[in-house]
């Protein structure tokens, strides 16, 4: 993105006039030949990952899991599992499911996260129930009492902002900060369990969370800081970022607003502004390439470096600038995309690493010094490796598939082909047959870490699968989906957001 262009585009983010809202996919989307065989090499993976889980992780009898059942992945697997069609083990993770009581608290650990467990145990349920047309009940009554007994502690002081973590067996929160994101990211997954059990509780505590944090303003004009402690309701850091930590916060806002359609637009506005500051505060281009990347602020400065748990900004810009009608955006989000795309196609793997930095004209502060190494990398590829694990992250593929989706450009396409070629050369441990993060994207010879996150599952492979699957499946115009990749059924979309 050249500085000209992104002058006018600072211009442009100015005036952002309520307009008639866009489809968010492309019309007469159109798959090639070969996107069957990637997609049941995606399928494939999938299984063979889900085969070595059950080895590893399940007791003897191949059907109980080793802990108590409250940790167990396959209650937010249940999505993923249906959107591959894959009846057998639905029907087995749907049984097992009911088994687990939520209201005791897990073998271990001790503390639940309240975020983690919504967006992938109450999320997964409930998007499994839906998708399997409300033919199961029961996935409902577990999210329902799991999420009763998270709230009744996360908001047992009067606090708007929920303590990030729940102590079940003393029934006590663990009184400690927490972050926007796990403050922030509840609205959707408790809009859908209160709209399900005609318990409107869930969805006011969740709402009213969101409504606070907009209402703190933050350390750049509408875009809130990182850090923020239930007891008081205020900030306590003034780091702003797209990475972890704030990141979802600001992913749900305009996903809330196309969910719900509420005619409240304090939701759609509140992203608008963040977006709009981060044109004109946090947007760089790299003075080698030209790529686009969004910074951080530290509260004094800006830092030059992005992370792959930023990368959904790409694929959520494209969604909410569609939303808005707004092409600014979505083209600033398509060039984001490409930024990413690139700390995939640079590295001897072809996969991305957790966190990079990059030189830009502004300046070159990136909290650290760059080494002869990595300047010289930066000089070959518009960005450096300061952190080069991978540990089954989705970001970068979630946004590659709103691009493909929202545009019909088969690059997006090739590029998901060549991440699951990179899958299985890399990440695969062997005849095995299972699947895990590595520790260096940059060699070809980097160890395998001894664990697969449960995000490979909900979300890496089912947008692959997605992307390659027949774009009217789960298609964006019909379907919100949560942080954890789980798709909620929305109504037709409003005139405007």
């Amino acid at each position: 993105m050249t500085r000209r262009l992104l002058l006018s585009i600072l211009a442009l983010s100015t005036a952002c006039p309520r307009a008639h809202a866009g489809k968010v996919q492309a019309d007469n989307l159109l798959l090639p030949s070969d996107a069957a065989t990637h997609k049941q090499a995606v399928v494939d993976i999938f299984t063979a990952s889900y085969s070595n889980y059950k080895t590893f992780a399940f007791g003897h009898d191949q059907v109980s899991p080793i802990s108590n059942g409250f940790n167990d992945p396959r209650n937010g697997w249940g999505a993923t599992i249906y959107i591959m069609g894959l009846n057998d083990l639905f029907a087995e993770a749907v049984n097992f499911s009911q088994k687990i009581d939520f209201t005791v608290a897990p073998t271990t650990p001790t503390d639940i996260s309240v975020f983690e467990s919504t967006i992938r145990y109450v999320g997964g349920l409930i998007s499994a129930y839906e998708l399997s047309g409300a033919q199961y009940p029961g996935l409902v009554d577990k999210a329902e009492q799991l999420t009763r007994r998270m709230v009744d502690i996360a908001y047992s002081r009067g606090n708007v902002i929920p303590f990030g973590h729940v102590n079940f067996a003393a029934s006590t929160p663990n009184v400690a900060g927490t972050n926007i994101a796990e403050a922030g990211t509840l609205s959707l997954e408790y809009q859908q369990l209160s709209q399900l059990t005609g318990n409107d509780t869930f969805r006011q505590l969740a709402e009213g969370s969101v409504r606070h944090i907009v209402s703190l303003g933050g350390p750049l004009p509408g875009f809130p800081a990182q850090c923020i402690s239930p007891t008081t309701g205020s900030f306590t850091c003034q780091a702003v970022t797209w990475g972890g930590g704030s990141d979802s916060y600001i992913e749900y806002l305009i996903k809330y607003a196309r969910l719900t359609n509420t005619e409240d637009t304090v939701f759609a506005d509140a992203w608008k502004k963040a977006v709009d500051t981060s044109i004109k505060t946090l947007l760089k281009t790299s003075t080698v390439g030209n790529w686009t990347y969004l910074a951080d602020y530290d509260g004094s400065r800006i830092v030059h470096v992005g992370s792959h748990l930023a990368c959904f900004h790409a694929g959520n810009w494209i969604l909410g600038g569609k939303l808005t009608n707004n092409d600014t955006i979505v083209n600033i989000g398509l060039a984001l995309n490409d930024g990413c795309w690139n700390t995939y196609a640079s590295t001897t793997t072809g996969i991305g690493p957790e966190v990079f930095a990059w030189i830009s004209a502004d300046g070159n502060f990136t909290g650290g010094t760059p080494t002869a190494s990595e300047l010289a990398f930066y000089n070959a590829h518009g960005f450096y490796v300061t952190n080069g694990v991978y540990i089954q992250r989705p970001e970068v593929l979630e946004s590659n598939f709103y691009a493909w989706r929202a545009t019909g450009d088969t690059k997006y396409l090739d590029r998901a082909a060549a991440a699951i070629d990179s899958f299985n050369k890399y990440l695969s441990v062997g005849s095995g047959g299972g699947y895990s993060g590595i520790g260096d994207v940059t060699s070809t010879n980097s160890g395998h870490f001894d664990e697969t996150e449960s995000f490979w599952y909900a979300e890496v492979l089912k947008y692959l699968y997605l992307t390659f699957d027949d774009p009217t499946h789960i298609s964006l115009d019909e379907y919100v989906f949560n942080t954890e990749a789980h798709p909620f059924r929305a109504p037709a979309a409003r005139n405007s957001y």
